[in-house]
């Protein structure tokens, strides 16, 4: 079963920076559920669930568990310097991640980025093509990154440094899974990136807004390069930075020095198999960011949703 054009809310993309609003006829919200052991919960139903905006109750109007609903993946990855081994080595747990989690009615594109932000692979439900343009990305440090592949986000835009991560996750999150011609169902991003940023538009507020605003849960696999002092200033910043925009959409971050990749891999398919969507109506039009909380009646139940939504104005 898939969310109809008349469920999803529509989306206003953002256009001179400014950023997206969401038309709150009706709120969309994506979570997953676990016990206090800390076992994914696949069973709830409507009525285990609590959803309350601004502190005030909600009546749920649509809910759907995720094998219900076609899955929009982004996977976006960071082509820096810093990066180039860490997305090397972990070819081979993406390529199985993506023959599990991807069926016939689910589709993925590849953007990476440095300075520039390319599409690399548009949506597919096969996972060969994704694998083959990663494979692309790393046979020159500047190879397809130079022209050979579409730009996303602004054409003519000068940017000087190297790492434009917000931009990145902003205009993927716009250009590709807030396209109005996408039909509805689940959305999620896969971030491969130090978190790191110095050459973006837009800001850590604009990317997380811009996933809220399409009910998009980001996925943060982080490696930190460091040098045998440690961690510095910017990268303790950067590993700030993921796990905020992570926790703030509903996903989970993931440090790739500490925790086995493979691991994180399985992890995150189990999630995407076993969360949820709902979708609520809401009267807020006043251009202002509004809290949400998802609660499951069942006790030991413990739920993750993104944190809230900026309504649109004057609706």
């Amino acid at each position: 079963m898939l969310l109809s054009s008349a469920i999803l809310a529509p989306l206003g993309l953002a256009q001179d920076g400014l950023a997206i609003r969401v038309n709150v006829g009706l709120v969309n919200v994506a979570f997953t559920a676990r016990n206090a052991a800390g076992k994914l919960v696949a069973d709830l139903t409507k009525d285990d669930l609590e959803v309350l905006d601004d502190g005030a109750p909600q009546t749920i109007s649509f809910f759907a568990r995720s094998a219900d609903l076609a899955l929009a993946l982004g996977l976006i990855a960071d082509v820096s310097g810093s990066q180039e081994r860490f997305l090397k080595s972990h070819e081979r747990d993406l390529n199985t991640f993506l023959k599990n989690v991807l069926h016939e009615k689910d589709s993925a594109f590849l953007v990476c980025f440095g300075n520039r932000i390319r599409l690399m692979s548009d949506f597919s439900s096969k996972r060969e093509p994704l694998i083959d343009a990663l494979k692309d990305s790393e046979k020159e440090k500047h190879g397809p990154l130079d022209g050979s592949y579409p730009v996303i986000g602004p054409r003519g835009e000068r940017r000087i440094l190297g790492t434009a991560f917000y931009d990145a996750l902003y205009y993927a999150t716009v250009e590709k899974l807030g396209d109005e011609k996408l039909e509805g169902g689940r959305r999620a991003l896969i971030v491969f990136s130090d978190g790191e940023d110095n050459s973006s538009a837009h800001h850590m507020l604009d990317a997380i807004e811009a996933a809220q605003s399409t009910d998009t849960v980001i996925y943060a696999l982080r490696y930190t390069e460091t040098d045998k002092r440690g961690p510095n200033a910017r990268n303790k910043y950067g590993t700030s930075v993921m796990a905020r925009i992570a926790k703030d959409t509903g996903g989970r971050d993931f440090d790739a020095r500490e925790e086995n990749m493979k691991s994180a891999f399985t992890e995150i398919e189990a999630e995407l198999r076993a969360s949820y969507q709902l979708a609520y109506h809401s009267s807020n039009s006043d251009g202002t960011f509004h809290k949400l909380v998802v609660r499951s009646k069942r006790p030991g139940v413990v739920i993750r949703a993104k944190s809230g939504y900026l309504a649109k104005e004057g609706l």
